[in-house]
Parts: C-alpha cells; sequence; structure tokens
C-alpha cells in the first residue's frame, strides 16, 4: 500500500508541473528562453507579431543550438544533430496569440518595457488563457505588482528574470508579488530549475535583486566621473582589480546600454522620488542626449569605433 501511495503521490506532481509555456517576444531575451525551455524538454509556443521576425528567432535559436550541439558532442556528428533536430521539434511559431495560449501552462512575457504596452498584453492574455495558466514577466526595472493589476489572476501571477545570454546565464530571479500564491511560486521555482537554472527568491521590489545593486552602483560611478574624482577608466580597473569585479561600472553600463540604464533610474525616481540612489544623473543623461549609448551605437563613455587607420 505504502508504495502505491508513494506513485500516487508522483503521478500528482507530475501533473502539476509546467510542461506547455508560451513566450511572448522573439527578440534576444524570448528566443534565448525559448530555446533553453526547448532543450530541456518542454514544449514551446513562440509568439511574435510578424512571420519575418519569428523567422529570424527561429534562425537565430537554431544556429545557437548548432554552436551547442557541436560543443557538447563534439566526437559524435550524428547525437550533435539530433540534439538539435530534438529541440527544434520542441519550438512552435506563430503570430496567433489566442491559439498560443489555448492550452498552455505557463506564459512569458518578454517584449518592450512599457507598461502601457504590457497592459494592453496582458489584457488579452487574461481573456484568452484558460484559469489555469500562469502568467510571469521577464521584466527587468518595472514592478510586477503594476503589470498584474490589469488581469484577473494576481495569485497566478509573478516574475521570471532571466539573464542575457538566456543559454549562458545560470541565474534565474523568480519574483512574486504579495498576492501570489504558494502553489504558484512552487511551480514557478522548479520550472526555473528544469530549465537547469540556479534560482533566487525574491519580493517585488524595484530591480528585484541584482539590478537593485548593479543599476545605483553604475550611478554613483557616473558621479564620481562627474565630480572628476577619477577617470573612468580608473574607476573601471579599481573595481576589477580591487573588488574581483569581472566588468567595471562604466564597460557594464556600456554593455548594458546607457539609455537603458537611463530609463531604468528615471523610473524608480519617479516612484520613488524620495530615495537618493535613484537620483538621475545629469552627466548620464547628457551623454544619451549626444546619442552615445554605448557598444550599440560604437561610443559610450568609452570609444568602441574602429579606426580608419
Amino acid at each position: 500500500m505504502a508504495q502505491l501511495t508513494q506513485v500516487s503521490r508522483f503521478s500528482t506532481s507530475a501533473a502539476n508541473m509546467i510542461k506547455k509555456i508560451t513566450v511572448i517576444g522573439g527578440g534576444l531575451m524570448g528566443s534565448g528562453i525559448a530555446q533553453v525551455a526547448a532543450t530541456t524538454g518542454h514544449k514551446v509556443t513562440m509568439v511574435d507579431t510578424s512571420e519575418d521576425i519569428l523567422q529570424k528567432s527561429v534562425k537565430s535559436i537554431q544556429a545557437s543550438l548548432a554552436r551547442v550541439g557541436k560543443k557538447k558532442f563534439a566526437n559524435d556528428e550524428a547525437a550533435g544533430k539530433k540534439f538539435l533536430e530534438d529541440a527544434l521539434s520542441h519550438i512552435k511559431p506563430t503570430v496567433n496569440i489566442k491559439e498560443a495560449v489555448k492550452d498552455t501552462d505557463l506564459v512569458i512575457e518578454a517584449i518592450v518595457e512599457n507598461m502601457d504596452v504590457k497592459h494592453k498584453l496582458f489584457r488579452e492574455l487574461d481573456q484568452a488563457a484558460p484559469q489555469h495558466t500562469i502568467f510571469a514577466s521577464n521584466t527587468s526595472s518595472l514592478p510586477i505588482g503594476k503589470i498584474a493589476e490589469v488581469t484577473s489572476r494576481k495569485d497566478r501571477f509573478g516574475g521570471l528574470h532571466f539573464f542575457n545570454p538566456v543559454p549562458m546565464m545560470k541565474l534565474l530571479e523568480v519574483i512574486r508579488i504579495p498576492e501570489t500564491s504558494d502553489e504558484t511560486y512552487k511551480k514557478l521555482l522548479e520550472f526555473g530549475k528544469a530549465m537547469g537554472k540556479h534560482t533566487v527568491e525574491c519580493k517585488d521590489t524595484p530591480g528585484f535583486i541584482v539590478n537593485r545593486l548593479l543599476v545605483p552602483y553604475m550611478m554613483e560611478a557616473t558621479r564620481m566621473l562627474e565630480r572628476g574624482d577619477a577617470s573612468a577608466q580608473d574607476i573601471d580597473s579599481a573595481m576589477k582589480l580591487g573588488a574581483g569585479y569581472p566588468m567595471g561600472p562604466f564597460e557594464l553600463a556600456d554593455y548594458v546600454g546607457l539609455d537603458t540604464c537611463m530609463f531604468i533610474i528615471d523610473g524608480w525616481h519617479k516612484d520613488y522620488p524620495e530615495n537618493p540612489l535613484f537620483k538621475p544623473v545629469p552627466l548620464l543623461q547628457k551623454m544619451v542626449a549626444d546619442g552615445k549609448l554605448g557598444r550599440k551605437s560604437g561610443e559610450g563613455f568609452f570609444n568602441y569605433k574602429k579606426s580608419s587607420m
């Protein structure tokens, strides 16, 4: 009897696992999430606004999987090919949101960091998705609670903050709002672990764990530069050699994008104007206005433009 009871419990647990997911957004983050989920045996539907975007996303995933397979099965070409084919067979691209969520267990939103756009999306999703479906946002800076407020399922809403590039970065921040049920939160944590990620738990605080610490750190470094306390190069060198950071604050800001950094700090300042850590930095604002956005524009705190010589 004990053995039968054990099997019954396992079956119930398996039935409650997240198996089918829908990723909204075929950009860098969305395609990365879809890729990893597909390689861990999940059925993935990837949604975007056009077939052209989806085709590019699938090609990007295919190229990334080919690199992974070549490395993972260096001495077995057939196994590498099977790995690629199996993973791709788990991904279904579509522009039809209603069709994509009709029987899904989890929806992960990975679209533009704009609250109005997210609200419009989640209103539509809330009407189309079954009652059991859990909603999650991959936002890195917007409050999960505010995103969830337009839905009727706050108890089935949380945050899944992946890091770029998703296939390489092991960390996953799993965020809960006060209304998130224990059952939902447990499923989100189990899903993250099933994807091979190291999950950390966090409440719905601005920036969660990583960005809550990193963004003010980059802002304070910029204030130091603005005051003339030290050069950008020396500040970066000091933090890498003195604190053991892999990247200095300015190298990191250029990698993230100065416009993205400004967007985050301006949003936090608007919501929490009394917090001195969130005070905007005039130097950063000027650089963004001048088009110096970091690596993506060729120049930020450092110059990345190739010499014509």
